[in-house]
C-alpha cells in the first residue's frame, strides 16, 4: 500500500495526505455497506420464498443436485449409486427470536454475497490510484474474474457440496442400540451452509491469487511446480475445513477442483511471468 502514500498513476491521488486516504477509504467503506444493506433489505422482504426455494435447498427431497447426480446415475448404467436419499431432519429453533434472527443472518450474508462485485469494484478504486500504468495494464477485467472464482466457488459449495454434506451429516449415527435423531437448530444449518458457501468462494481465488502474487514478485511459476507437495497438504487441510463432515468423499468433492484451481493458477503464473520478463526486456532495449 507504500504506493496509495507516495506514488502511482494518478498524481493528485498520490499526494493526498494520510487523513485525506482515510476519508477516502471510509468513503469505499460507507457505499459498500449502503450496497450490503440494499441487498439484505430486499433479502429480508422476500425472505420466506428465499428460504424456502434456495436456502432449504440442499434439504429438499427434489432439489437439482439429487435429481442430476440420480439421472446421471441411470445414464452411466450404475444403478442408483450416485442416488442419495433426501435429507430428512425437522429443524427446530430453541429460542423465541431464533428465527427473527437467522432471518436477520440470511439477509447479511445474502446481501454481502450478492454485493461482493461491488464491494470489490469499491474496493478496486481505492487501490487503483497507486497502481502505475504498467500494472494497471495487466488488470484488465480483475473485477470480472475476482467475481467469476467467487461466485463459482460459492455456487460449487451450495450445489455440489453442500448437499453431500447435509446428507452425510443427516444420516450418521452414533451406537446402535439407542439411536439418536438428528434435529440441528437453524442457526446451525445457516452456520454450515455459509461456511460452505463463503468457504468455497474464497478458495476459488486461488488463480486470481496467484497471479497478483506473480506480479508482485512474491511466488514464480518455478516455486508454485517445486512446491506442489506441500500445496496438496495444505488444500487437504482446507479441504477438511471447509467441510464440516469428516467424511472423505465430501473432502475429496473439495480438494479435486482446489487441485485443479492451483494446477490452474501455475498456468496464470506462468503467463504473468512471462508478461513481466517480455517487459523487462522491453524496457532494456529502449
Amino acid at each position: 500500500m507504500a504506493g496509495i502514500f507516495g506514488r502511482g498513476g494518478n498524481s493528485s491521488k498520490a499526494e493526498m495526505s494520510f487523513i485525506d486516504h482515510l476519508e477516502e477509504l471510509r468513503s469505499h467503506i460507507v457505499r459498500s455497506v449502503l450496497a450490503i444493506l440494499i441487498v439484505a433489505a430486499v433479502i429480508f422482504i422476500f425472505r420466506n420464498w428465499i428460504f424456502d426455494n434456495i436456502i432449504s435447498g440442499p434439504l429438499n427431497p427434489d432439489f437439482i443436485t439429487y435429481r442430476a447426480l440420480c439421472s446421471l446415475s441411470h445414464k452411466l448404467h450404475l444403478g442408483d449409486s450416485l442416488c442419495m436419499p433426501p435429507v430428512a431432519i425437522q429443524m427446530q429453533s430453541n429460542t423465541f427470536g431464533g428465527q427473527f434472527l437467522s432471518a436477520i443472518t440470511l439477509s447479511f450474508v445474502g446481501g454481502i454475497i450478492v454485493a461482493f462485485p461491488y464491494i470489490f469494484w469499491e474496493f478496486w478504486r481505492f487501490v487503483k490510484p497507486a497502481l502505475k500504468e504498467k500494472e494497471l495494464k495487466n488488470t484488465r477485467s480483475v473485477i470480472f474474474w475476482v467475481s467469476f472464482f467467487f461466485f463459482s466457488g460459492a455456487l460449487f459449495g451450495f450445489f455440489l457440496l453442500g448437499p453431500f454434506t447435509f446428507n452425510f451429516l443427516a444420516g450418521f449415527q452414533l451406537g446402535t442400540k439407542h439411536l439418536i435423531d438428528t434435529r440441528p437448530t437453524l442457526s446451525d444449518y445457516f452456520d454450515n451452509l455459509t461456511n460452505l458457501i463463503l468457504g468455497c468462494g474464497i478458495a476459488f481465488e486461488l488463480p486470481v491469487l496467484a497471479f497478483v502474487l506473480t506480479k508482485i514478485g512474491l511466488i514464480t511459476p518455478k516455486l508454485l511446480k517445486t512446491s506442489r507437495k506441500y500445496a496438496i497438504v495444505i488444500i487437504l487441510i482446507i479441504a477438511a475445513f471447509i467441510t464440516p463432515s469428516p467424511d472423505w468423499y465430501s473432502q475429496t468433492i473439495v480438494f479435486v477442483p482446489l487441485m485443479i484451481l492451483y494446477e490452474l493458477g501455475i498456468v496464470v503464473s506462468k503467463r504473468a511471468y512471462k508478461d513481466i520478463k517480455d517487459e523487462d526486456e522491453i524496457e532494456e532495449w529502449s
